[in-house]
């Protein structure tokens, strides 16, 4: 039986800011071993815990727990070969592998009526946006390296019009995915691509997989209401956020180019009944795979009929992202007692490969979130339509990274009664969204009730996990300090600190316990604005359990500062840097969204000339529709 109660999951975050928010699931005793600690033989070294480790940034490997040489990984981390054995191909040599459509069931029609779309994984359509003198805005060279893509390519007079979609792309097999999802709490029945449409997937030179989806190119039956277009201004944010995020090294999906349609678009941008009409435009986003939580939903919602659709999906979804788990066997043994005296079961991962499945998408969901934690990111709608079966950060609309550190900050105006998707509520909705995807499973006679529930215990270890290392690592530490890192968060919530400039003026502070009272706040300075005697002091005490903190970990104020600034970005992307894009972009200028792209790249990195992005935003960054926007587009 589920029961309501307020999710006991106890994150630094959560200890200090309780989640308002009630739950109707269940979650488990602990088990007395965890999965990755049975496993921890097949760990790679730059997923170690604690100071020292190679950053998380340098390398993006997949945390699910069984990992592959090969589609397990990441493919995004592949790097510039410098043009030495790597494939360079024009748009029309593209090596198509159209594997969603050939195997899955289609909808039967190709209309792009709304309506129902019953006993199908997707709907063949074809952009339908009207375009006028279409121009490319922006293109990212390290997405096209992804896809073995000439750079010269983006030179040539038809690309805005492949990419706004009123050209046909030679090879590509467009659709529009069917899913459904719970949004604000509540099930929400048939969502779908409603203004995305796939051209199709496609296998790089190194085997690697990636589907190109359209962003904002026509109507799909998935539209309801909907025109099935985008906006200029959403559509850079999602294309700069992309790429921010990867450049990051947080596991998301990319970016390929972004066009204008030359063509207005009205939209009501606060839903206040103000429709204004903005510049239209195209974002071509890529990923390996754009499945996520509600394309299993909408199957099992609609009752046997259907039921069998989830477990064709989930065999499609392992065989070709997750083909570790298809090949695992009993000499593995991934076996784990759950429960508690006297009604303990065992859970064996090798003997069902879905719950094996459950286990790595909650493992990775959990991963994903403790590295938005880490940066101060607030993705804004996690519906279960917005989460990604990957593990990657996906479908960027009201997003924001933290300024003034606020727990309960929250960038969209829909969310502003509850706050359920604030920043301090992301772990617990992460493992709200985890019990919905078990529960469908389960619905499908996939998994049972034990594997639904050690799945969703995976997720609370994996983000503490995850959590503590990424912390540890911000602040230099040789090992995780809750009480520390504790009292920091709250004096950073109370004194409204920026989050990202706070950290990374942390690795000044010098390890040396004779620095007088008076100066020790000096390297924090920037930071620590128009604080009083009282604050003044808070701080002074922490900074002195900290500098004790690391004279106990013997590492050298240099080695640590170089660490500690490979992990705390020195350059996010503000609401406010992405604002002003948008403001010169409508104007015809595209200059800004360009340099934008080329900070993004390397957040870490102190770049000369730049350092203007780094500053605090100026006072017109926190009006309406900057700091805070809606789901509208």
């Amino acid at each position: 039986m589920l029961l309501r109660y307020r999710l006991p999951l106890s994150s630094p975050l959560a200890s200090l800011f309780p989640s308002q928010i009630l739950r109707s699931v269940r979650v488990p005793p602990r088990p007395a071993v965890g999965l990755g600690s049975s496993l921890a033989r097949s760990r790679r070294p730059d997923r170690q815990i604690g100071f020292g480790a190679v950053p998380p940034r340098r390398s993006y490997v997949v945390v699910g727990s069984m990992e592959s040489a090969t589609e397990a990984r990441d493919p995004s981390a592949v790097v510039s070969d410098g043009g030495s054995g790597r494939a360079r191909l024009k748009l029309e040599e593209l090596n198509w592998d159209h594997s969603f459509v050939r195997e899955l069931p289609g909808d039967p029609r190709t209309d792009t009526i709304p309506r129902q779309v019953l006993h199908a994984c997707y709907t063949k359509v074809s952009p339908s946006a009207e375009v006028e003198n279409p121009e490319l805005v922006a293109w990212s060279e390290r997405t096209a390296e992804l896809l073995d893509l000439d750079p010269k390519e983006f030179e040539r007079p038809d690309v805005p019009l492949i990419f706004s979609g009123a050209s046909p792309l030679k090879g590509g097999l467009p659709y529009a995915q069917c899913y459904g999802g719970h949004q604000f709490g509540v099930w929400a029945g048939q969502l779908g691509d409603g203004r995305a449409i796939t051209l199709g997937e496609l296998l790089n030179s190194h085997g690697e997989r990636w589907e190109l989806q359209l962003k904002g190119a026509g109507k799909t039956p998935y539209s309801r209401f909907a025109d099935g277009l985008a906006v200029l201004r959403s559509s850079i944010r999602e294309f700069l956020c992309s790429e921010a995020m990867h450049g990051l090294g947080i596991p998301t999906t990319r970016a390929l180019c972004l066009v204008t349609t030359g063509k207005l678009v009205s939209r009501d941008m606060f839903y206040d009944g103000n429709t204004k009409d903005e510049p239209g435009a195209v974002v071509c986003r890529v990923a390996q795979s754009f499945l996520r939580f509600g394309s299993y939903q909408i199957h099992a919602s609609r009752g046997k009929e259907d039921l069998e659709l989830v477990r064709t999906l989930a065999d499609y979804t392992i065989r070709h992202h997750f083909p570790h788990i298809d090949k695992m066997n009993k000499s593995d043994d991934l076996s784990f007692e759950v429960g508690g005296e006297g009604s303990s079961s065992v859970v064996d991962l090798t003997s069902n490969k879905y719950a094996a499945w459950s286990v790595e998408v909650a493992e990775r969901t959990a991963s994903l979130v403790a590295s938005w934690q880490g940066v101060g990111f607030t993705h804004g709608v996690l519906n279960t339509d917005n989460m990604s079966v990957l593990g990657l950060t996906i479908d960027y609309g009201p997003f924001g990274f933290l300024d003034a550190f606020d727990p309960s900050y929250t960038p969209n105006t829909t969310d502003l009664p509850g706050r359920r998707y604030c920043f301090a509520n992301q772990p617990d909705i992460g493992l709200w969204n985890i019990a919905q995807f078990t529960a469908t499973l389960s619905s499908a006679k996939l998994i049972n009730k034990e594997e639904a529930n050690y799945a969703m215990e995976r997720y609370g270890d994996k983000f503490m996990d995850e959590y503590q290392s990424i912390m540890t690592n911000k602040l230099g530490l040789s090992k995780y300090n809750k009480q520390l890192i504790s009292t920091l968060l709250n004096n950073m919530a109370v004194d409204k600190v920026d989050y990202t400039n706070f950290f990374r003026l942390l690795s000044n502070v010098k390890a040396d316990t004779t620095i007088s009272k008076n100066e020790l706040l000096v390297p924090l300075k920037a930071a620590l604005l128009d604080i009083g005697p009282e604050r003044k002091e808070a701080w002074t005490t922490w900074v002195q359990a900290y500098i004790e903190e690391l004279v106990s970990s013997g590492v050298s104020d240099d080695e640590r500062k170089v660490t500690m600034n490979s992990v705390n970005p020195k350059y996010i992307l503000r609401n406010y840097l992405c604002q002003s894009a948008i403001d010169a972009a409508e104007q015809g200028d595209y200059g800004e969204v360009q340099r934008l792209l080329k900070l993004i790249e390397h957040p870490y990195d102190e770049q000369p000339g730049m350092v203007k992005y780094a500053r605090l935003p100026p006072a017109w960054a926190y009006r309406p529709g900057v700091c805070m926007l809606s789901c509208s587009s």
